[in-house]
C-alpha cells in the first residue's frame, strides 16, 4: 500500500513540476515575444531604414535595418527563395524541438528558463520572417572602429539562453524534484 502511495506521490510531483515548467515557459517566452515584436514595431514605425540614433555616443546606437539572413547575416548570399525556406524550416524545427524539451519531466529549471528565452527569441524572428521575409534588427554596439553586427531583442534572448545552458552544463546542476525521472 505504501508503494502505491509512493507511486501516486511521484506522479503528483511530476505533474507539479511540469505545471511549473509550463508556467515558466509562458512567463518567460510570452514577455520576450511581446517585447521583441513591440520594439521592432516601434523602430519600423518611427525610424527610416538605416537611420541611426545615438543612445551612448560611440558605443550604442539604434538603427533600423532589415536582415534577410540569419544571425550575423548568415545565408544572405543564397537565393531569396532558398534562404527563406531554409531559415523558416530551421526556425520551425527549433521551436518544435524546444517545445518537446520543455515538456520533459526532468527538465532542469535553469535550462527551462534558458529554453524559454531561446523559444521566445526564435518565435520573434520567425514572425518577422513570415510577415516580412526579413528580420528587423536595430541594436548597434560599437566602439569607434570596432563594431558588432546589428541585432534585436530576440537575438539577445537567444544568446542569453545559450549562455545559461552553457553555465548550467558546466556547473552540472540538476534541480529536478526528487522522484522525477527522465
Amino acid at each position: 500500500m505504501s508503494e502505491a502511495f509512493s507511486i501516486g506521490g511521484q506522479a503528483a510531483d511530476k505533474r507539479s513540476h511540469l505545471r511549473t515548467l509550463w508556467l515558466m515557459l509562458a512567463g518567460v517566452t510570452i514577455p520576450v515575444l511581446i517585447l521583441d515584436q513591440a520594439s521592432k514595431l516601434y523602430v519600423a514605425s518611427h525610424l527610416r531604414l538605416y537611420q541611426m540614433i545615438a543612445l551612448v555616443p560611440n558605443v550604442l546606437d539604434i538603427t533600423y535595418t532589415l536582415n534577410p539572413g540569419a544571425a550575423f547575416s548568415l545565408f544572405v548570399n543564397l537565393s531569396p527563395g532558398l534562404r527563406a525556406g531554409m531559415l523558416f524550416a530551421i526556425s520551425a524545427a527549433a521551436i518544435v524541438i524546444l517545445t518537446i524539451l520543455l515538456g520533459q519531466a526532468r527538465m532542469i529549471t535553469a535550462n527551462a528558463v534558458a529554453f524559454a528565452l531561446i523559444l521566445g527569441g526564435a518565435l520573434g524572428n520567425l514572425i518577422d520572417r513570415a510577415l516580412r521575409g526579413r528580420v528587423i534588427d536595430f541594436i548597434y554596439m560599437h566602439y569607434y572602429r570596432w563594431s558588432y553586427p546589428v541585432f534585436n531583442l530576440a537575438d539577445s534572448a537567444i544568446t542569453i539562453g545559450v549562455v545559461l545552458i552553457l553555465i548550467a552544463s558546466l556547473r552540472g546542476a540538476d534541480d529536478a524534484p526528487p522522484g522525477v525521472d527522465a
